[in-house]
């Protein structure tokens, strides 16, 4: 998170969202008519790659993964630029949920499609968290842009374990074909634009959404409404080894960032995680519109993530094709 509390200079941390209190605040409708936005940026993995990291991560070392924080230097928060007006809102609908597979937990849907993140940064394994969701190409998982690419490198080794649970994969362990990020993240790691994906390969024979179900997404939806956040924190006094969240009217940031705003005391580790409007308890199932991104040092218990535009909109619309 920074300085925010991140990682690095003003510290954003990557959090998700903790129980917060329901106001009555209205929701605020998005800005309208944007501009034409640059095209996505993404990696391709190479086969080699790919098989390397379905070997490399045992139970231990997820266990033994680090939480990757995102760090937001004074000067970078100086860079910042409010995102495009936002355009038309749009909504992908939630895919149903499989009826035959692995034990249910009582959870809902979210505790199959939400998961950690594996990856290789700087040359240690670290983690973040993320979440399936209803594409054309049935294998694609969105996540934070520092969860992908961060400090000028993309990670490798990359993975996404559904239903993470103490060093177990209930679900396999789904290595990443493409990663990809928007063009504001990839060239100045603006944290307005902190929004990443993956396309994952097919494992055994079937494509992700198809074993763990898939969320649906809202773009261009406005602000200011009651949310919910999901994610595998692995700061203390969180340890990774379970799936976290946090509830609560959201709001937008008065501050740095053009980002939603939650009541949350999700630690690092959580950042990628998603956030939902419209969600149910009863099937734990609901509409994508953020993901955990960072949090301020002065401002602890608070998390923010990335507003779903025009922007995410063309991220996602390249990965579900890809």
């Amino acid at each position: 998170m920074r300085g925010h509390r991140t990682a690095m200079g003003v510290l954003l941390t990557v959090g998700a969202l903790l129980t917060g209190a329901l106001s009555t605040t209205t929701a605020t409708a998005a800005p309208s008519s944007p501009a034409p936005s640059p095209a996505p940026a993404a990696r391709a993995v190479s086969a080699d790659e790919q098989r390397s990291a379905r070997t490399f991560w045992t139970a231990e070392r997820m266990r033994g993964a680090t939480p990757l924080d995102l760090v937001l230097t004074p000067r970078a928060l100086k860079k910042l630029r409010a995102p495009e007006p936002g355009g038309t809102p749009t909504t992908v609908a939630p895919t149903a949920f499989p009826q035959a597979g692995g034990p249910w937990t009582g959870g809902g849907a979210v505790v199959r499609t939400s998961g950690r993140v594996f990856f290789t940064f700087q040359g240690r394994t670290a983690s973040c968290s993320g979440n399936a969701v209803t594409s054309q190409n049935a294998s694609t998982v969105i996540t934070a842009g520092h969860c992908v690419k961060y400090q000028g490198s993309w990670h490798t080794n990359w993975v996404f374990v559904p239903a993470y649970d103490n060093g177990q994969a209930p679900y396999g362990q789904w290595t990443a074909t493409r990663t990809l990020t928007t063009p504001q993240w990839e060239a100045s790691e603006d944290i307005n634009q902190d929004i990443g994906a993956a396309v994952v390969a097919p494992l055994n024979g079937r494509r992700l959404t198809s074993v763990t179900g898939a969320q649906g997404l809202q773009f261009n939806g406005g602000y200011n409404k009651p949310m919910y956040a999901f994610g595998f924190p692995a700061a203390s006094p969180y340890d990774g080894s379970k799936l976290i969240h946090c509830s609560g009217n959201s709001s937008k940031d008065f501050l740095f960032s053009q980002d939603h705003s939650l009541g949350c005391n999700m630690t690092g580790g959580s950042s990628g995680g998603p956030w939902f409007t419209g969600f149910s308890e009863a099937t734990g199932t609901g509409l994508q519109v953020s993901v955990n991104s960072f949090g301020y040092t002065f401002l602890p218990n608070r998390m923010f993530g990335p507003y779903f535009g025009n922007e995410a909109k063309a991220l996602y619309d390249r990965a579900q094709v890809a």
